[in-house]
C-alpha cells in the first residue's frame, strides 16, 4: 500500500507527510527538520567532545595528537565491524515503529546489548595487540610508543560505545532524538572532567584520554538504560520484558548489523591507512591532518545527523507499507545533508587561519609547520564536502531500507583499490612508502588530500546512484 492510497484511505499521514487542502502530499520540511536538528545537536556535541579530546592531546604534545591521528581512524573502524550488531537497532526499530510492532522494536534493543556482552572479549583482545598491529607502519618510535597507550584502554573498552551506540538506535528510530542528544551531553560533560582528571590529575598521559572516554561512555549507557527502562517506554514498549537473549533475533541482527558496520569500517580503515601515511611522513604532516579532521568533522558529524534523520523516516515508511514514499523523503534528506555539508566546509577553509593555532602549543617546535600545512589542506577537504553529503544522505537512507550489502561491498571496492592505493602513490616519494609497485609521486600531505578528494567525489556519486536505482525497494528484512 503506497502513500498515496494511505492518504485517500484516511489514515494518519506518513512520516514527515503533509497533505494539502487539495489532498495532495508534500514532503513536510518542518518535520523533517524536527527530526534532523536534534540529530544535528547530537553530532554537534559530539564534535566538542572530539575537539576536547585534541584540545587535551596537544596540550600533551604535538606528538601526542599525531600518535591519537595515526590510530583513532583504526579504532573506529574495528569497533564498527565488531559492533555489528548494534548497527542494526536504528533500522529495526524504525521499520518495527512504522508497523507498530513496539515490543520486536525495544527486543532490537536488548539483543543488541547481548551481542555486545558476548563480544567484549574480542576488543579486549585487538586491544592487547596493539603492538603487532602498529609495528609494520612504520612510526617513529615516540610515536608509536604513544599510539599504543592509547590503543589498548581505547579499544579494549570500545564495547561499551558500540552498547551505547545501540541505545541511540532505538531512540533514533522511534523519533526521539532529544533523548540521544541528552545522554551525549552527559557524556560529554563527564568526558571533559575526567580528561583533566585522568591525564593530568593522576599522571596517565595519553592513556587517560582513553580512560576518560570509557568511564564516561559507562555513564551515558547507565543514563540511557535508566531512560529505556522508564514508565512510558515500559507501557509502549515493554522495554522491561523483551530483556532475554533470542539466538534467532541475534543472527538476524548480525547478517543486517554486520554489513552495516563493514561499509563505515571499510572508509575509515582507508582513511586510518591514509591517516598513517601521512604520520609516516613526519609529525607536522600527522599533526595537520589530524586537525584538518576534527575540524571537517564539523561538517560531517551535523550532516551525519541529517543523514540519520532519514534512515528513521525510510525505515518507518518502509515499515508501514509506503516505499515510493520512503524514496520521496529520501531523496529530500539526501539533498538537505549535500547542501549543508558543501556549505559548512567552504567556511572551515575560510575560517582555518583563525581555527587551526587554537590546537597546537606555543611551545612545541613542530606547530608552526602543522598549521601552515593544515591551512593548505583545508581547502582540498571543503572540495568534497559536497559529495561526502551525497555519500552520508545515501548511505544511511539505504541503511533505513535495509539495503546494506551491495553498498558494503561498493565501499570496500573504492576504499581498498581506489583510495588507499592513490594515497600511497600520490604521498610518498619513490623509496620512502610501504610499498615499491605502487607508483610514487612523492606529493606528501598535499597529494594524499588530494586522493581524498577524488574517493569523495567516486563513492558519493555511487551511492547516491544505487539509492537512485530503487533496487532496495525489493528488500524484506
Amino acid at each position: 500500500m503506497d502513500f498515496r492510497t494511505r492518504s485517500v484511505r484516511g489514515a494518519a499521514p506518513l512520516p514527515a507527510q503533509r497533505i494539502d487542502a487539495a489532498g495532495h502530499t508534500h514532503v513536510d520540511q518542518r518535520a523533517v527538520l524536527a527530526l534532523a536538528l536534534p540529530l544535528m545537536a547530537n553530532s554537534a556535541v559530539q564534535i566538542v567532545l572530539n575537539l576536547t579530546d585534541m584540545w587535551f592531546m596537544g596540550r600533551i604534545s604535538t606528538k601526542a595528537l599525531a600518535a591519537v591521528g595515526a590510530v583513532q581512524w583504526l579504532i573506529i573502524a574495528a569497533v564498527l565491524v565488531l559492533g555489528g550488531a548494534g548497527m542494526a537497532v536504528q533500522t529495526l526499530v524504525a521499520q518495527y515503529f512504522g508497523a507498530r510492532r513496539y515490543r520486536r522494536a525495544s527486543q532490537a534493543v536488548w539483543t543488541a546489548l547481548w551481542a555486545m556482552l558476548c563480544a567484549a572479549p574480542l576488543f579486549v583482545l585487538v586491544g592487547a595487540a596493539r603492538h603487532l598491529l602498529l609495528a609494520p607502519f612504520g612510526f617513529d618510535a615516540e610515536i608509536e610508543r604513544l599510539a599504543a597507550a592509547f590503543w589498548f584502554p581505547r579499544m579494549g573498552g570500545a564495547f561499551i560505545a558500540a552498547a551505547v551506540w545501540a541505545m541511540f538506535g532505538f531512540f533514533n528510530g522511534v523519533g526521539r532524538p532529544r533523548v540521544t542528544l541528552l545522554i551525549t551531553v552527559l557524556t560529554t560533560l563527564a568526558n571533559a572532567v575526567l580528561n583533566q582528571v585522568f591525564i593530568f590529575g593522576l599522571g596517565w598521559g595519553i592513556a587517560g584520554s582513553a580512560w576518560a572516554t570509557n568511564a564516561a561512555q559507562v555513564a551515558g549507557l547507565a543514563f540511557a538504560l535508566v531512560l529505556f527502562l522508564r514508565s512510558d517506554y515500559r507501557r509502549r514498549f515493554h522495554s522491561d520484558l523483551t530483556w532475554r537473549p533470542h539466538a534467532r533475533r541475534l543472527l538476524q541482527q548480525l547478517r543486517l548489523g554486520v554489513p552495516m558496520g563493514v561499509a563505515p569500517a571499510a572508509d575509515l580503515l582507508g582513511f586510518a591507512i591514509f591517516q598513517m601515511m601521512q604520520t609516516r611522513l613526519g609529525t607536522a604532516g600527522g599533526a595537520a591532518t589530524q586537525m584538518v579532521v576534527i575540524l571537517t568533522s564539523i561538517a560531517y558529524m551535523p550532516g551525519f545527523g541529517i543523514a540519520s534523520a532519514g534512515t528513521t523516516l525510510v525505515g518507518q515508511s518502509i515499515g508501514a507499507g509506503a516505499r515510493e514514499w520512503a524514496q520521496r523523503v529520501g531523496n529530500r534528506v539526501i539533498l538537505l545533508a549535500a547542501l549543508y555539508m558543501g556549505a559548512i566546509g567552504v567556511l572551515i577553509a575560510l575560517s582555518g587561519r583563525w581555527l587551526l593555532p587554537f590546537f597546537t602549543g606555543a611551545h612545541d617546535a613542530d606547530s608552526a609547520v602543522a598549521v601552515a600545512l593544515g591551512m593548505r589542506l583545508l581547502w582540498l577537504a571543503a572540495g568534497y564536502q559536497f559529495f561526502d553529503g551525497l555519500n552520508l544522505g545515501s548511505s544511511l537512507c539505504l541503511r533505513g531500507a535495509g539495503d546494506v550489502r551491495v553498498p558494503a561491498a561498493l565501499v570496500l571496492l573504492v576504499s581498498l583499490l581506489l583510495f588507499v592505493p592513490l594515497a600511497h602513490a600520490l604521498t610518498f616519494s619513490p623509496g620512502g612508502g610501504w610499498v615499491n609497485f605502487l607508483p610514487q609521486y612523492g606529493f606528501g600531505a598535499v597529494g594524499g588530500w588530494v586522493a581524498v578528494l577524488i574517493y569523495v567525489m567516486v563513492l558519493g556519486s555511487t551511492l547516491f546512484l544505487r539509492w537512485r536505482s530503487r533496487a532496495w525497494q525489493a528488500i524484506r528484512i
